[in-house]
């Protein structure tokens, strides 16, 4: 395994961009061990067995410390490019959004909508081309949904902005989804 790749994958993940990763930070910072490595399992082929003794030895064999590990939770230190500390505080969201996913999850979609399975919330994002990039790490039949995200506000679903370009939901039900035509 290439551990300037994974420190550099690492940087990218917990300080840039952690929701192409469907990372949650908490309001410090800190990330799920396991969720990041399943994150990084889905991300990269290189990455396709990357263990919690990989990020200990990357950590430890840094030139600086870069990166706080803490029982099952990890962190970066600095150099933080997000918007401002992660806050879960509901807010009305745009009119729409959007979620990517795999067409073979479509049918548990239109029957169930969109759940936070193994996660805490829904990840949608404000721009379709944000949401094909996540979905593309889940598979090769990208299939990008239309949330009425005003719709489901007005009938009470409760949205909460994670940044500028994505935000949480607890659920989102499927007459709040447009599945394309073809699909």
């Amino acid at each position: 395994m290439d551990d300037r790749r994974l420190s550099k994958t690492l940087a990218h993940a917990l300080r840039h961009a952690p929701w192409l990763y469907e990372l949650e930070l908490d309001a410090d910072g800190w990330a799920d061990l396991e969720m990041l490595l399943q994150a990084l399992r889905e991300a990269k082929t290189a990455f396709r067995h990357v263990s919690r003794a990989d990020i200990e030895r990357v950590l430890a064999n840094a030139d600086k410390p870069r990166y706080v590990l803490e029982g099952d939770r990890i962190r970066a230190l600095y150099g933080h490019s997000l918007p401002g500390k992660v806050t879960h505080t509901p807010a009305e969201p745009p009119a729409v959004l959007y979620h990517g996913t795999v067409r073979e999850a479509l049918s548990e979609i239109r029957a169930k909508g969109l759940l936070p399975m193994s996660r805490q919330f829904v990840h949608l994002s404000a721009e379709g081309a944000l949401a094909q990039q996540v979905a593309q790490r889940k598979g090769d039949a990208v299939v990008i949904l239309t949330v009425k995200a005003a719709d489901a506000y007005a009938a009470g679903v409760v949205f909460y902005p994670g940044n500028a370009l994505v935000w949480l939901a607890d659920a989102v039900p499927p007459g709040f989804l447009v599945f394309p035509a073809a699909d």
